[in-house]
């Protein structure tokens, strides 16, 4: 089951960017951590109010987002 639903784009928070749950922390906020070898458990103890499923969220928009047709000019 896709947990994309966790993802919120409001232009009013975080200049647009996906967030979590409308909350102030941005999808590549996540993905940061994650590149810095913090554990799911590090980022969930550091920011309580997230849920696993938002990492797994915020792993599943950018995976969805980077399958783009690469065009080529003739």
């Amino acid at each position: 089951m896709s947990a994309l639903n966790r993802i919120t784009i409001d232009p009013q928070l975080c200049g647009g960017r996906p967030c979590i749950r409308h909350m102030q922390i941005r999808v590549k906020d996540i993905l940061d951590l994650l590149t810095s070898c913090a554990s799911t458990a590090e980022i969930l103890e550091y920011y309580p109010y997230l849920e696993a499923d938002d990492i797994k969220a915020a792993l599943e928009y950018t995976a969805h987002h980077m399958d783009h047709p690469i065009l080529s000019v003739a």
